[in-house]
């Protein structure tokens, strides 16, 4: 098991991930848990005979770890820092260095008890405090020397980090004023990590779009109908709440729950020419609705959820086993091939021919009610190579009105928003159609994968620095 966790590691360290030639310089690797928990206990083995298998100038580990105040004197307690180091290094690792949170920055005597007691150099103690946004980490770490310690245990040569674009994100996210609301309809809105790629992804495109991003959650199962008897005062909190924002994002997810409501918010976003994106079940639910409501398919549904189902606008299509659960499932990188430039989808990936992008379902809409559909103004702008699997959905009379079969989440990043989650950003926020000018599109820059970097800098005036 071991020697397959160390194989894996070395075989995955060879593949870039930005698109570039050649292989990667580093390859980092997160091991999270706790040290001494049971279930990590084989991976920090494995990792413990990969220091002697790659040598010494090849492994570099970074040990992170909680400073906490206690008590009401406020003072800051390394003995946790000290009791994991000694655990970890009892397994036989011994950290290069130490990434130590704290609320408030450490004392310097607090950074020398540790590099004492913890067996590091004093330089190789990174402070991670509480900062106003997470995109100030990487400049924080930068002003503590950590990629000098991190190059100079892996032998590498030093160079000059450039994070100016970077520096300018970070605080231009503290200085937006100007809110858009976007509406987040799901079942898992008690927990917020559950979205976490989706919050993300509209952050990116938020501060693109120079706005700040104002999330409202929206319980998906209150808008049913069903719970405005057993929930009034929630029923209307949650419809209050769809009413008063600027744009409407149904999310993926899998089961029943919930997804009444998730079709009642795209109805709504389409009667009300509201901005929406649909992602994965979101598109499901929006071609549910269509079906429903412009089709007149009364009883139009998802066979994942109504396996009888009479009238089934959304079928099981596997791309695999028919009968094992592990193996029905369409995943990981598909291509998707536009079946016309003239589309707000197209147009947001730059005019791109075909777009490479990250799947995890594996019900699809039925195949044979697309040409109702598209004749109705349902159009599917984006498919598979077998023009069978509908992969991007437009609607032609609404000003935003985009879904996604697909997991466009999964590859945005910072400087480079995904190009739906841009579009929703953009038609919410009232600049969609200025940026979807023939001349904007030229200045666009192309980035790794079909993303767009920097999307709205030709438009705003900023210099190459910024």
């Amino acid at each position: 098991m071991t020697d397959e966790i160390q194989d894996w590691i070395e075989r995955v360290s060879r593949l870039p991930v930005d698109g570039s030639p050649g292989q990667p310089d580093v390859c980092i690797i997160e091991l999270g848990g706790t040290v001494g928990d049971i279930e990590s206990m084989p991976f920090i083995e494995a990792l413990r005979q990969f220091q002697f298998r790659v040598g010494s100038d090849n492994f570099c580990l970074i040990h992170v770890s909680l400073v906490p105040v206690v008590g009401a004197v406020g003072e800051q307690k390394t003995k946790p820092t000290q009791h994991s180091v000694q655990a970890l290094r009892s397994a036989g690792l011994s950290p290069h260095m130490l990434a130590c949170r704290s609320q408030a920055p450490l004392e310097q005597s607090v950074m020398d008890k540790l590099a004492l007691f913890c067996h590091v150099t004093p330089d190789c103690i990174l402070n991670l405090c509480d900062v106003s946004n997470i995109w100030h980490v990487p400049l924080v770490m930068q002003e503590q020397g950590g990629h000098l310690a991190i190059m100079r245990q892996l032998k590498l040569d030093f160079r000059k980090l450039e994070l100016d674009s970077w520096a300018y994100r970070a605080n231009k996210w503290d200085t937006v004023t100007e809110p858009v609301k976007i509406a987040i309809v799901g079942k898992y809105t008690g927990l917020g990590d559950s979205y976490l790629s989706v919050t993300k992804a509209l952050m990116h495109s938020a501060i693109s779009a120079d706005r700040k991003l104002d999330i409202v959650w929206v319980e998906a199962g209150l808008l049913e109908d069903n719970t405005l008897a057993d929930d009034p005062p929630g029923h209307a909190e949650a419809w209050a709440k769809v009413h008063n924002v600027d744009g409407i994002l149904v999310p993926g997810g899998f089961g029943e729950r919930g997804t009444e409501g998730k079709i009642l918010a795209a109805k709504y976003a389409r009667e009300n020419q509201v901005p929406f994106l649909g992602i994965c079940l979101g598109m499901q639910a929006a071609v549910i609705e269509y079906a429903r409501s412009v089709l007149g398919m009364k009883n139009a549904h998802s066979t994942e959820m109504v396996p009888d189902c009479a009238e089934p606008a959304v079928i099981f299509m596997p791309e695999g086993s028919t009968t094992h659960m592990g193996g029905t499932m369409r995943l990981g990188s598909r291509r998707t091939i536009f079946q016309t430039q003239d589309c707000k989808a197209a147009k947001l990936y730059n005019s791109l021919p075909f777009i490479d992008e990250r799947h995890r379902h594996r019900y699809e809409v039925n195949p044979d009610i697309v040409d109702r559909l598209e004749e109705a103004g349902c159009v599917f702008v984006g498919k598979d190579e077998t023009n069978r699997r509908m992969e991007i959905l437009e609607l032609c009379d609404h000003p935003f009105f985009l879904a996604t079969q697909y997991h466009p989440e999964y590859k945005s990043r910072p400087g480079r928003p995904s190009p739906p989650f841009m579009g929703l950003v953009l038609a919410a926020s009232g600049q969609l159609d200025q940026y979807l000018t023939s001349d904007a599109i030229s200045m666009r820059v192309n980035a790794p994968g079909g993303f767009l970097q920097s999307p709205l800098k030709a438009l705003k005036g900023l210099t190459k620095k910024e």
